[in-house]
């Protein structure tokens, strides 16, 4: 019982020690979002107004946000004059007028547009990169993009890729593509493009989605043009399917995993081998390239959806530049956790930091002695590994979330209390809190899993706009009251936010963090289709 009561002993505070912690952000409303949602949709994600799932800036000075929208639109947001133009649209289905005839959005959360990213060198090669997810079983219909109503697009040698298959039956598959845009101050897409990697999963949840590469790479380093990618486990690890609940620890596959790959065939040929599908380059450095049996892909294992990817960034010293991914939870518990090569986070035998028992539905103490086996096809080796601890982790409870939204290590200007912090949000409460980016190094760095750092709460101030008796502003614990009420004005009908969850259980708010190229912050929110930008911090 060593490590019984575990959280409570790490993360929990006095009331008074939180209220002495507490920081309040004040959110400003920075633009509204199309709806692509239905106020009367029938499932939940035809219910959410705009599912808004990804915001980048773009490189190079432009004053313009990529914000991609699951359903298919991805937008040029003008940060001066807060108009969005549609400057590709992914959703094909039936007779719609977007790319993808095979487009899968209406069921399980990550589903539809679930990835861009920019190419470091975007603003010389005009590159970025997307990962969209596809139903396999529409043949009547081509996996290739439909150019029709995009006379920009150049699809000569455009051709899909050999499927990378999963054990177990499949129902869905992850498309990555490489975009070059050829003229990059346009509007709308106009170049060529090329898919780099088809993946099966085995269900509708956990998908292939986040994408990344490390800020601080430079020409010449082993980092540079170096894409890092996150591929949830496709449900497999909650399987009542025994033979496919290893899949995230099994290295012949790459669900439950990170990956890290080079797109460009011409980069770093010396230091790299081209992949089996001749698409991309696998660095000579990842850390299963000579196991024999296993995908060489493969950067990180063991996780179950580590759908958020980011970078803490220490700016006196690059190379201490780490990588974090938040992994949503099953049954308990939702961690932050540092990735480093060859990591193996413990999923599905372990969640947090705790055993996870054969039925599934029930925790238990780590030993005192922590391993677990090498696998890489459909039998266990006689190798062993300690896994890797998570550096923040919180309860399915009223205080707590069901879900772990992104979160990044703060640098920017507008709020000072919160540089050197790292913030990040619960998707369905809509909580969010803040840790000391330096005791989240410390918790990683001793190996022991006691340790994990000190979160604080965070809340907001908002001036509702609307024309509402009760309008005004107000001091919020959660986003979530904030979403409802947009939602509601906006012309939501339910009663409540869509989804119901276990601690959210009057729905789900939706919300993430995004950060521009200042480090200044953002919360987005598919139930209500708002982004809000992060001010200041409310006195």
């Amino acid at each position: 019982m060593r490590f019984a009561g575990l959280f409570l002993a790490v993360m929990s505070l006095s009331a008074a020690a939180q209220a002495q912690q507490t920081l309040t952000l004040e959110l400003k409303d920075f633009a509204t979002m199309p709806m692509t949602g239905l106020p009367l949709g029938k499932t939940t994600n035809e219910m959410l107004l705009a599912r808004v799932n990804a915001i980048r800036e773009e490189p190079g000075g432009a004053p313009r946000l990529f914000v991609a929208d699951m359903n298919g639109p991805l937008y040029i947001l003008d940060k001066k004059t807060k108009q969005f133009t549609k400057y590709m649209d992914f959703d094909g289905r039936d007779d719609r007028a977007g790319l993808f005839h095979r487009l899968f959005i209406t069921s399980g959360y990550g589903n539809g547009l679930n990835g861009f990213y920019f190419d470091p060198d975007y603003r010389r090669n005009g590159k970025f990169y997307t990962v969209h997810m596809e139903d396999p079983n529409l043949t009547t219909v081509s996996n290739l993009p439909d150019a029709k109503n995009y006379p920009g697009l150049n699809l000569t040698g455009y051709a899909p890729t050999q499927t990378i298959a999963t054990p177990g039956e499949t129902i869905n598959e992850g498309v990555l593509i490489e975009w070059t845009d050829t003229n990059t101050s346009n509007t709308t897409f106009e170049g060529t493009a090329r898919e780099l990697m088809r993946l099966r999963l085995n269900t509708r949840s956990h998908p292939m989605g986040d994408l990344t590469f490390n800020p601080t790479a430079r020409p010449g380093d082993p980092d540079w043009r170096v894409l890092y990618g996150e591929v949830g486990d496709g449900a497999s690890g909650e399987s009542r399917i025994v033979e496919i609940r290893p899949n995230p620890q099994r290295l012949d596959t790459l669900v439950g995993k990170i990956i890290r790959i080079i797109p460009d065939l011409n980069e770093q040929t010396n230091a790299s081998f081209v992949s089996e599908n001749g698409r991309y380059r696998i660095p000579n450095d990842n850390p299963f390239v000579k196991l024999k049996g296993a995908r060489p892909e493969i950067w990180a294992h063991g996780l179950r959806n580590p759908h958020r990817l980011t970078w803490a960034i220490d700016p006196s010293n690059p190379a201490n530049t780490r990588l974090i991914a938040n992994s949503v939870g099953y049954r308990t518990f939702e961690t932050v956790n540092i990735i480093e090569r060859g990591s193996n986070h413990g999923w599905p035998y372990r969640e947090g930091v705790h055993v996870l028992n054969a039925d599934q539905k029930s925790h238990g103490p780590l030993p005192a002695v922590d391993k677990i086996p090498i696998q890489i096809g459909d039998e266990v080796t006689d190798q062993v590994v300690t896994p890797k601890y998570p550096v923040i982790e919180y309860p399915h409870d009223e205080g707590g979330g069901d879900a772990i939204g992104s979160g990044y290590v703060y640098n920017g200007k507008l709020i000072p209390e919160l540089r050197g912090k790292y913030i990040f949000g619960d998707i369905t409460t809509g909580r969010f809190w803040y840790a000391d980016y330096k005791e989240m190094l410390a918790a990683d760095g001793d190996r022991n899993p006691a340790t994990q750092a000190k979160t604080y709460p965070v809340k907001f101030a908002w001036d509702d706009p609307s024309d509402s008796p009760d309008a005004g502003k107000k001091i919020y614990d959660t986003m979530f009251p904030i979403n409802e009420m947009t939602y509601h004005s906006r012309g939501g009908k339910e009663e409540h936010l869509a989804a119901r969850q276990k601690v959210a259980n009057q729905g789900r708010a939706d919300t993430r963090l995004a950060v521009d190229a200042n480090g200044e912050l953002y919360i987005y929110s598919k139930s209500d289709g708002m982004i809000r930008q992060v001010v200041s911090a409310a006195k």
